[in-house]
């Protein structure tokens, strides 16, 4: 590798939703900083398989629904 191209790589601690850490290597900030995440995959819906709420606003959502009727299989 050449050197003075890539950034500097070192320790950070993750805070998990729930409160839980870890520690691990990342280019964010400068070594021992905290990175505590808003979303992970504990509680996402798309990890955790929870429902989701689509919202139709102005008709949009019924709109894609009639004119992809016969590829949604309904």
């Amino acid at each position: 590798m050449k050197s003075g191209i890539h950034p500097d790589y070192h320790k950070i601690k993750v805070v998990m939703t729930d409160g839980t850490e870890f520690w691990t290597r990342s280019t964010l900030g400068k070594e021992g900083d905290t990175l505590n995440l808003d979303i992970d995959p504990k509680t996402h819906p798309a990890w955790t398989g929870g429902s989701q709420q689509l919202l139709d606003r102005g008709g949009r959502l019924s709109r894609f629904k009639n004119k992809y009727n016969t590829f949604l299989g309904s």
